[in-house]
């Protein structure tokens, strides 16, 4: 993970990488979204494990990562007899992509009052005076 603003903008990104940058996701959380982006419906747990080939537990803290970052929704699927189980699928793109503009736009905002308080921290009308020899 890049360290300081100039390595991000220095980094060849792709539109998954922003799952990456605004929600500090791993790559088995790409995959899992990926996958989940790809099918025709909504996976279970065990769906994805399967298609990422990793361990059920493994894979559920992965989709559990991906629905806390809010680019993944759960539904929960009731049975008839009692009982259920949930289903995951990606957000709608629209949704996702507002809410990492609205995060980069806070983001920007904090950046530049930030950037206004080093410059009136450290102003060189503020600054001392060198000595002359």
């Amino acid at each position: 993970m890049p360290d300081a603003m100039s390595d991000y903008l220095g980094r060849e990104m792709t539109c998954e990488g922003l799952l990456d940058c605004f929600h500090g996701l791993k790559d088995l959380d790409r995959e899992v979204f990926e996958v989940l982006a790809a099918a025709e419906t909504a996976m279970t747990v065990d769906d994805v494990a399967e298609a990422v080939d990793r361990e059920r537990s493994t894979a559920y803290r992965s989709v559990r990562r991906l629905v806390e970052a809010g680019v993944v929704e759960r539904e929960q699927i009731n049975y008839d007899d009692g009982g259920y189980y949930h289903v995951f699928a990606p957000r709608p793109a629209d949704e996702v992509a507002d809410e990492m503009q609205r995060m980069l736009n806070e983001c920007y905002a904090k950046m530049g009052q930030l950037i206004g308080e080093f410059r009136e921290e450290y102003d060189e009308a503020d600054a001392p005076v060198p000595a002359e020899h």
